[in-house]
């Protein structure tokens, strides 16, 4: 199960096109069972979560909460997206903001399901799994 909620003061992104990022991702790395909040917040709110969670003050894209084993039945888990971070980095890497929004559910998911990206060869496997699921999705929607 999947929530949503939009604390953003002015940006918005479709509950359906993020749950079918996310399900993509569960279904094909058959994690089925997690209860997701999402979260779309602003940079000074994932400023504040980043600092406080984290101890780093700093402004991020996207944080990933897992709140409970990944491997249990019904885990839970907090993705907080930054659409403030979505619209600039859109504008960077020449994507459309949907675009990189949809890069960031997809990367802050496959942390819950035990991606990293912490080492150069962990961050380009992520890369490349990202790549999959974006292109599997704009391929969906054809």
């Amino acid at each position: 199960m999947i929530f949503t909620t939009n604390n953003h003061p002015s940006l918005r992104f479709p509950k359906r096109e993020t749950l079918r990022a996310i399900q993509s991702v569960f279904k094909n790395e058959s994690q089925q069972s997690f209860r997701l909040s999402v979260v779309f917040v602003g940079s000074r709110a994932i400023r504040r979560i980043n600092c406080r969670f984290l101890g780093h003050d700093y402004v991020t894209d996207v944080i990933a909460f897992p709140l409970g084993g990944q491997d249990e039945p019904g885990a839970q888990a907090e993705l907080y997206v930054n659409l403030d971070r979505a619209k600039s980095q859109a504008r960077e890497y020449g994507v459309t903001f949907a675009e990189e929004t949809r890069r960031l559910l997809i990367h802050g998911t496959l942390h819950l399901v035990g991606y990293s990206d912490a080492s150069p060869g962990q961050k380009a496997r992520m890369t490349r799994q990202e790549d999959f699921y974006l292109s599997r999705l704009s391929k969906s929607k054809k």
